[in-house]
């Protein structure tokens, strides 16, 4: 399977899917249908079938999902049936509430460094860890092989901390900073800026 040629669009439905499905097994429930699949998400029926068999075929005719099965095939899918470790650039407000939240672990990722420039963060301790000098993002992330960061950084700075962590071989990176980012093609951004959405939804008000 080639993941270049499956739209970005069903790829961001994947988790969607995933969260209702773990919600299904914690209450117990062993097989579904993408009739109830699409009740507990808001997406049709044929919709979910047809995003599902991008990948193959993971349902039987007449008895629907196992759910166990399918959750197993799209945490496989997703590459979250490991655990990734994550850099976290920027200990302020927005830092501390990523570090110190406890859903990633269970979802298939775990901070594994945080970095800030300011000198009164710097040895700062945000739960587990010490804040680093954003000085050593390079040397730390390339020594640790972290693949993900995560930026919450101001706009102004962001830039030049995207092309730290490009150098340091990161391959994804989820940025809070409200600026769109220039990274090579072969690094994938995540942008995730509230103030935006906000506005996306005073329209329907």
């Amino acid at each position: 399977m080639n993941a270049e040629k499956i739209p970005d669009i069903i790829i961001g439905r994947l988790p969607v899917y995933l969260r209702a499905l773990q919600r299904m097994a914690d209450n117990g429930i062993k097989t579904t249908s993408s009739q109830e699949l699409g009740e507990h998400v808001g997406i049709s029926a044929a919709q979910i079938r047809k995003d599902i068999s991008q990948f193959g075929e993971f349902g039987k005719q007449g008895t629907g999902y196992s759910i166990a099965y399918l959750l197993d095939k799209l945490r496989e899918i997703l590459k979250v049936d490991r655990i990734w470790d994550v850099a976290l650039i920027g200990a302020g407000d927005i830092g501390h509430a990523l570090a110190n939240y406890q859903g990633f672990q269970n979802r298939g990722f775990r901070i594994a460094a945080i970095f800030d420039n300011n000198k009164e963060k710097i040895g700062e301790k945000i739960g587990d860890f010490v804040v680093q000098d954003t000085d050593k993002i390079v040397e730390t992330i390339k020594a640790a092989n972290i693949k993900i960061a995560m930026l919450t950084v101001p706009a102004a700075a962001a830039q030049s901390v995207a092309d730290k962590l490009v150098q340091a071989g990161v391959k994804a990176i989820l940025n809070y900073a409200p600026i769109s980012l220039n990274v090579p093609n072969n690094v994938k951004v995540q942008y995730i800026d509230p103030s935006t959405h906000l506005q996306r939804m005073t329209y329907y008000l």
